[in-house]
């Protein structure tokens, strides 16, 4: 009994490890550390580090993160973003206007915020709530796992070397080390889309405010976007669908040539100035067809490939993933394996599994041209359209909750955005 009580007050033994200190990892413990469990992240890198990424945050990441009780203020280069530019296939414009935090109160529904920063945040605010993290310790191998407890090896020379813990959650990425060590890897998987981005300054034109979206008729279905940052800069950049027009290595010369397209480089301005190197990232989006927990172990975030199939967006789809496995973890507290495995299977099925398919079978629809045209063009017809497609589109309720009654509620699409009781901040 000595020795059992010693092992649990030492640091390298805790009631949950996990591997990965992004959003969903953070998520994940800020979750479980509000129910009083002694939560422990290691992450392989040293914060603030970089992500590649759109930064984009939709209306369903920002109410996430307003209940993890995170202050947006905390990243330097926050943007708020209300006005939104949609361009069709055929050239087309719609302008379309997300509630407005600073004049109506409404809360904010989108924002931008760099990943370098908002991680660093996260991590920030997840110790202060509590959370233990360890950087610059990489996992190696689940060393043993048995009905009460799994033992993980690291690459620390600290005290971190060897960890135990009563469960773990594996937030470490599409490729996985922790699935790969357990023997559920995906092998030869590199993810359903790519995705580009680089950041520019001094953009003067209308894409210093305004968050752009251009659905280019050789991309479909994917889509060139340019999100709005402080101080005239944006983050720009583009996603193709794998197997459609373009392959993986055209888009570098695919990048150059964009960039000179007219209505790109007159949203930018005649400044523009690219900065530093592009970056290029893959996006996992099957999580109907992922394994979801190995043992004691549950994957979140990109390891479970959460990702929305139609946009590719995951910050919010992220950070949902890691409330829900800690949500599953707290409800046992004697850590059964397979009430809490079947609990997070159930949670993700009912969250993620009727969106997926309605992004599926939207994406299939946005690959046709002419389909794309008519679905932008009925989305601009009224104020009506305008107003709740942009809402519908930015995540203010669930891709499928048309669909899915459990979800049905009396304030659908004219619910408040986050933050509503924060300051508001400028917009410009």
């Amino acid at each position: 009994m000595v020795n059992a009580i010693s092992r649990q007050k030492a640091p390298s033994y805790c009631d949950v490890l996990i591997v990965g200190a992004g959003p969903a990892g953070v998520a994940a413990a800020l979750t479980l550390v509000a129910s009083g469990k002694d939560v422990l992240i290691i992450d392989k890198a040293m914060f603030p580090r970089d992500k590649c990424c759109g930064d984009g945050l939709t209306t369903g990441a920002l109410r996430l993160l307003e209940m993890l009780g995170f202050d947006p203020s905390t990243v330097a280069n926050y943007k708020i973003c209300d006005e939104i530019s949609l361009r069709s296939p055929s050239g087309r414009e719609i302008q379309l206007d997300l509630p407005n935090n600073r004049d109506s109160r409404a809360g904010q529904f989108a924002a931008i915020a760099p990943r370098i920063e908002l991680d660093n945040a996260l991590v920030q605010h997840a110790r202060a709530s509590g959370v233990r993290i360890v950087e610059n310790c990489a996992f190696v191998s689940v060393a043993q796992q048995n009905s009460q407890e799994i033992i993980v090896n690291t690459d620390s020379p600290s005290d971190f070397k060897e960890i135990t813990a009563r469960f773990l959650i594996a937030a470490d990425g599409m490729w996985s080390p922790v699935r790969k060590s357990l023997g559920a890897a995906q092998t030869s998987y590199l993810g359903e889309w790519h995705a580009f981005r680089q950041y520019v300054s001094n953009v003067t034109g209308p894409a210093s405010k305004r968050l752009f979206v251009w659905f280019e008729k050789d991309l479909l279905p994917g889509y060139a976007w340019s999100f709005p940052l402080p101080n005239g800069r944006a983050n720009i950049g583009f996603g193709i669908l794998r197997g459609s027009k373009y392959t993986v290595q055209e888009m570098k010369a695919l990048w150059v040539e964009l960039l000179t397209r007219p209505h790109i480089a007159s949203a930018l301005g005649k400044d523009a100035t690219l900065e530093g190197r592009h970056t290029a990232w893959p996006i996992p989006a099957r999580i109907t067809s992922a394994k979801l927990c190995s043992g004691r172990t549950l994957f979140i975030g990109d390891a479970v490939c959460a990702a929305d199939t139609m946009t590719g967006e995951g910050i919010g789809q992220a950070l949902l993933t890691g409330v829900l496995a800690g949500e599953a973890i707290t409800s046992s507290s004697q850590y059964n394996q397979h009430k809490i495995c079947n609990l997070y299977s159930r949670k993700i099925k009912r969250e993620f599994f009727a969106d997926h398919r309605m992004s599926f079978a939207l994406g299939k629809v946005l690959q046709n041209v002419v389909l794309t045209r008519g679905v932008l063009r009925l989305a601009g017809s009224s104020d009506w359209t305008r107003r709740n497609f942009v809402r519908w589109m930015f995540e203010d309720e669930p891709r499928a909750a048309v669909l899915t009654p459990s979800r049905w509620h009396r304030k659908f699409l004219k619910r408040d955005g986050a933050f509503k009781t924060s300051a508001a901040r400028e917009t410009n």
